[in-house]
């Protein structure tokens, strides 16, 4: 239980914060998911996968190295000849 009136808001804004970050992420695992278990992606919804983590990143969501590290293995198939 919060001591102060401060805290008890802090407390509220976090748990507010918290949803909306599990509702981001949990669309975020569901994207890659499907990107990793289709025989061959489409190289649309892997651009859009990369676009969805850049913007959890720029929102805080996820850590910025943390994003690099998993659109690493996405930009070869995103940029293939012909697509």
């Amino acid at each position: 239980m919060a001591n102060t009136k401060s805290a008890a808001k802090r407390a509220r804004q976090n748990v507010r914060r918290t949803l909306r970050n599990r509702s981001a992420i949990t669309r975020l695992r569901g994207m890659q998911k499907r990107t990793r278990s289709a025989a061959k992606p489409d190289p649309n919804d892997v651009r859009a996968l990369i676009s969805a983590i850049d913007k959890a990143a720029k929102r805080g969501i996820i850590h910025r190295n943390a994003a690099q590290r998993r659109k690493l293995p996405l930009s070869p198939i995103a940029s293939r000849p012909g697509c």
